[in-house]
């Protein structure tokens, strides 16, 4: 009886050391706002090609998510609309790959209810615009380049009493949508997106006039053994998903310099 019990609890220690059955393995990614329709395309070809695996995907702000992994959000990869949070995490020991490049954002005036197209920086001193829609600088990377735009043509402290301030790049871009604000500056990517595309108008910011919005993503710390991460960062490269990068916008790293 003493020979049973004690093969019984060896076994039963046994089966606790193997864990239970893995159904599938699951992804979740912290992904730049900007990112949110391209990111939603992505996400569902590379599910169709992993049947079975939950890939979660959460977008917000960069600076945002970077304080969250600094917490221990269990984030696997994080996609930054800005490359110096992806190299912070890195630098801290928080990420287990190098920043990748996997694109670089452009920034534009967008109105619903105006042809932005046929407008520049300078437009928007004008008494008519109440309300101008930006992303906080403070944590959001399109929200800094927008203030190193408007500052370049000498603006940014004019307007500041019109400025509203969006969590992040997709809230900047629905308080324009709804409403809320005239016109904002945000991304080509929200611009182009089917939700956005069919109102309105949008006019390119250029690129000399603040600082290139060259994005990266790393593999976190927390998944760091995670086989579905790493599937993921090198679905990145695949043909499908650089198509559907370059339809929103997003100049890829292989590509010639900005216009």
């Amino acid at each position: 009886m003493k020979f049973v019990k004690i093969l019984s609890a060896g076994i039963l220690a046994c089966l606790l050391a193997l864990g239970p059955a893995r159904a599938g393995e699951k992804l979740t990614i912290a992904a730049a706002a900007d990112l949110k329709f391209a990111m939603d395309e992505i996400a569902a070809s590379f599910r169709k090609a992993h049947p079975g695996e939950e890939v979660d995907v959460i977008y917000g702000s960069s600076g945002k998510f970077h304080t969250q992994i600094q917490q221990g959000a269990p984030f696997d990869i994080f996609f930054s609309a800005d490359k110096g949070f992806a190299e912070g995490l890195k630098a801290e020991g928080l990420a287990v790959t190098e920043p990748k490049l996997y694109a670089v954002g452009r920034i534009v005036l967008w109105s619903s209810t105006r042809d932005a197209s046929k407008m520049n920086l300078k437009d928007l001193d004008d008494p008519k615009l109440n309300k101008i829609a930006v992303a906080n600088p403070a944590h959001a990377p399109y929200g800094k380049r927008a203030e190193e735009a408007l500052g370049a043509v000498g603006l940014w402290d004019k307007l500041k009493d019109k400025l509203v301030f969006g969590e992040n790049i997709a809230q900047t871009a629905q308080f324009v949508q709804t409403g809320a604000a005239d016109i904002g500056v945000i991304a080509l990517s929200l611009a182009k997106s089917p939700a956005l595309a069919s109102k309105g108008g949008y006019a390119l910011i250029p690129d000399k006039l603040h600082a290139l919005l060259e994005q990266a993503f790393v593999i976190t710390k927390h998944g760091a053994e995670n086989a579905l991460a790493k599937a993921f960062a090198r679905y990145m490269s695949a043909k499908e998903s650089r198509q559907i990068m370059i339809r929103y916008g997003f100049v890829l790293p292989s590509e010639t310099a900005l216009k």
